[in-house]
């Protein structure tokens, strides 16, 4: 339980670490917009929900675990695989490895995602996961990916955001949504899985 503890303390401390950086512009500058800008990323978003979390988690590991937190830990492991699988399986192959896993990204699509897969499936088997209760982990990515449907491809064109992730690519945004709910959902049943081994 103690290296639970700590797994879950250094996600936090880690993560907090990476999103304070992303204040910083190339010259080494405090950017306010810098910091906010970063937060229309999945990746971020997902492991700044996982570091939170993972604060919660470890302040109560040291005593007992409610039900709620221990599910919204679950939740927060499913983002940072969806995070982690997305790079391996769709953006590793398109944009490269080494650009996916440099710098600060290397936590944020690797590391702080592992820590948590680890944590949580092997250290944290406080509670049996059910299938339904497993489901919940689908929420997160169908609230984003609507999200991104607007503001990359519905909203006025003066205000959308750029297609970074290519999910509109050559307007196959349908299959694309598809795809990542599909995606999710496998997690669902990875993640639970690896509770049960």
């Amino acid at each position: 339980m103690l290296l639970a503890v700590l797994i879950n303390f250094a996600v936090f401390g880690l993560t907090a670490g990476i999103y304070v950086s992303c204040f910083r512009d190339r010259d080494g500058n405090w950017s306010l917009n810098n910091g906010l800008q970063a937060l229309r990323f999945f990746t971020l978003l997902s492991n700044l929900f996982c570091g939170l979390v993972s604060l919660l988690m470890g302040l109560a590991l040291l005593g007992s675990v409610p039900r709620w937190l221990w599910l919204l830990k679950y939740l927060a492991t499913h983002t940072v695989t969806v995070t982690l699988l997305t790079v391996l399986v769709f953006l590793g192959p398109s944009l490269g490895y080494s650009e996916m896993f440099r710098g600060r990204d290397l936590y944020l699509h690797l590391i702080g995602p592992v820590l948590a897969i680890l944590s949580f499936c092997f250290l944290e088997r406080i509670y049996p996961l059910s299938f339904s209760a497993s489901l919940i982990g689908l929420i997160p990515v169908a609230l984003y990916g609507l999200f991104y449907l607007y503001k990359v491809v519905l909203c006025p064109e003066g205000q959308r955001w750029e297609d970074f992730y290519g999910f509109n690519k050559t307007g196959k945004w349908p299959i694309s949504f598809a795809a990542m709910l599909l995606g999710a959902f496998v997690i669902c049943l990875l993640l639970r899985l690896l509770t049960r081994i």
